[in-house]
C-alpha cells in the first residue's frame, strides 16, 4: 500500500514538472495556437499544464517538435523542473 502511494506521489511530481516545462517553453503562444499548429487538442495541452493529465509519449514527441527540439532535449528541459536526484524507481 505504501509503495502504491509513493508511486502516485512520484507520478504527480513528474506531471507537475511536465506542466511547468510546457508552460515555460510555450511562452506567450496560446494553447489553442500551439495545438492547432501541431495537431494537439488545446484541451490536452490545458490538462497537461494543470498537471491533471499524464501525457502519452506521442504527445510529448509532438510537443518537443512544437518547441523545435528533439525528445531528448525536451527531457533535459523537463529534468530542470524535477527535484535534484529524482527517480521514479524504488530507492
Amino acid at each position: 500500500m505504501q509503495d502504491i502511494c509513493m508511486q502516485e506521489i512520484k507520478k504527480k511530481i513528474v506531471m507537475q514538472a511536465i506542466a511547468k516545462t510546457v508552460k515555460r517553453l510555450r511562452g506567450t503562444k496560446s494553447q489553442f495556437m500551439l495545438g492547432t499548429e501541431y495537431d494537439i487538442p488545446s484541451s490536452v495541452i490545458s490538462d497537461i499544464e494543470r498537471a491533471v493529465k499524464d501525457p502519452q509519449l506521442t504527445t510529448l514527441f509532438k510537443l518537443s517538435n512544437a518547441f523545435g527540439m528533439s525528445i531528448s532535449n525536451f527531457m533535459k528541459e523537463l529534468e530542470k523542473d524535477l527535484p535534484k536526484k529524482f527517480s521514479v524507481g524504488d530507492d
